[in-house]
């Protein structure tokens, strides 16, 4: 009996069971819903930005991107390109997927992030070595913001 257990004890450690830790290799990819219009190419580029990082995107090309900014709250002022859905939370435009992530792990009491506009340098923006400064900024269910991040120019 006593060779049984140490057998299945050793079978565990050279596994990898008995010390397994959790690596960003062994985590499950988080599921993000994604509506664009089918005509923008800088969307499909945030796309592979956010599925290299660990993302799994349910991309659902819509002709009206509006009335999905309208439904989840996106005001005119937080809007660009694209709308997004992550465990109940809204993300605007060209987050990094680093900001989503943050937001999933702190879990604060707002609607969603934005990066209003197109600034130059995001993930799915880039234009060579010209980097616009910009602010990720969270947004709650009255439309009040405030800096999730913020991000030099270069």
């Amino acid at each position: 009996m006593r060779t049984i257990l140490i057998f299945t004890l050793g079978l565990l450690a050279c596994s990898g069971f008995a010390h397994a830790k959790k690596t960003p290799e062994n985590n499950p990819p988080i599921e993000i819903v994604v509506y664009r219009s089918p005509s923008c190419g800088c969307c499909g580029k945030w796309l592979e930005h956010l599925k290299s990082n660990q993302f799994n995107v349910v991309d659902h090309l819509v002709e009206d991107v509006q009335s999905v900014k309208d439904r989840y709250g996106v005001s005119a002022e937080l809007a660009s390109c694209h709308t997004a859905l992550v465990n109940g939370y809204v993300v605007e435009g060209h987050v990094p997927a680093s900001d989503i992530k943050k937001l999933l792990a702190s879990k604060p009491p707002v609607v969603g992030i934005s990066v209003p506009g197109m600034p130059s340098g995001t993930p799915g923006m880039e234009m060579g070595a010209k980097k616009d400064a910009y602010d990720v900024v969270s947004f709650d269910k009255n439309k009040q913001t405030q800096v999730f991040s913020h991000y030099g120019a270069e």
